[in-house]
């Protein structure tokens, strides 16, 4: 069981107050495709994704991405429990999807980036490193389900 101090819970919380979800999350999405691009491969039924102006302008990834944003609301909401909570996510990636779990650590590394962009100065040190706590607790409850 992870232990939260009070501090980093206000941390966490702040960041999920101030984002915009629909200008973040495809925008970490998007970085994931572009950065890493053999993770395109699980996107397959989203059409053109041949390079990154493709990938920028594709309506699917940027609905994607607020989607995947979204999800991080229900570890928020459950930060005391969230290997529990994403149970059922982590069966869906790993049993259904075949989701490579190291991508969560990718995406999660690129929504960082866009984070701190968007927050500036206000991403401190101290932000970040529960930022960092929170998404090492979300990366390995998804990958829970793993064998």
């Amino acid at each position: 069981m992870v232990v939260w101090t009070d501090q980093e819970r206000a941390y966490i919380q702040d960041i999920f107050s101030k984002l915009n979800y629909e200008e973040v999350g495809p925008k970490a999405l998007q970085r994931a495709l572009i950065v890493y691009p053999w993770t395109q491969r699980y996107f397959a039924g989203f059409g053109n994704l041949y390079n990154a102006e493709a990938i920028m302008c594709n309506p699917m990834v940027a609905a994607h991405g607020t989607v995947v944003l979204h999800g991080l609301d229900k570890a928020m909401k459950n930060m005391d429990d969230i290997k529990n909570a994403y149970t059922d996510l982590s069966v869906l990636h790993s049993e259904k999807l075949h989701v490579d779990p190291d991508n969560f650590r990718l995406l999660g590394d690129c929504l960082t980036v866009v984070i701190a962009a968007n927050m500036g100065t206000s991403f401190t040190a101290d932000v970040q490193a529960a930022w960092q706590k929170f998404l090492a607790v979300v990366v390995s409850a998804l990958r829970r389900q793993y064998h």
